[in-house]
């Protein structure tokens, strides 16, 4: 069973997605999954970060002076982390947080459960405070639209699909609302009936 976690900024994504993997006894895979196109490609981590989450200057330069080769660039950091994801799915159950695994692994013909996880600005503005060390509205508000900005973006461009679209996924939550403790129960119960259905 591969659980994919993609998630609005803020919503607790990672601090759930860990769970879930530790409740299941299952692999979690992060920024792992950068670190591999790092070690793979040589190329910084930052430089990487900016290419999937950010319009960094360099990029815009890039796209200025030269289109083909910021496309370039961005595809070949892209099929990196493919092959990554695809080769830690096929190590075992595990949970990938982000990178579009789901449209990944469909794509590769692997099955997997896909969650995506969201909450209201109110209850995320509070995680991405604390995250980001502000308590600062303005600052926070911006933080939490630029990262989502940057995540839809990626997602679409590579995907063709649209971010947060439930049709997407095969469970949405509120973790606002229901809590982190009803999520992780929720998508553990959700594996094991999907483990249960494929058997």
């Amino acid at each position: 069973m591969i659980i994919t976690i993609s998630r609005e900024y803020g919503a607790g994504g990672h601090t759930i997605g860990k769970r879930v993997a530790e409740e299941l006894g299952f692999e979690f895979y992060d920024k792992d999954i950068i670190r591999a196109a790092v070690r793979e490609s040589g190329m910084e981590m930052e430089e990487i970060r900016q290419v999937e989450e950010e319009i960094s200057r360099t990029e815009m330069f890039l796209r200025m002076i030269s289109p083909a080769a910021y496309v370039d660039h961005q595809n070949s950091i892209r099929s990196i982390e493919q092959r990554s994801i695809v080769e830690f799915a096929l190590k075992g159950p595990c949970v990938i947080l982000g990178r579009s695994a789901d449209d990944i692994l469909e794509k590769a013909g692997l099955l997997s459960l896909n969650i995506f996880l969201y909450a209201s600005e109110i209850h995320r503005a509070v995680r991405v405070g604390s995250l980001i060390g502000s308590d600062n509205p303005t600052e926070i508000q911006k933080k939490m639209h630029k990262t989502d900005a940057a995540r839809r973006a990626y997602y679409e461009s590579f995907t063709g699909k649209k971010w947060g679209d439930s049709k997407n996924y095969h469970l949405c939550l509120d973790t606002g609302i229901l809590g982190y403790d009803a999520c992780v129960k929720l998508i553990c119960e959700a594996a094991r009936s999907a483990e249960a259905f494929r058997e």
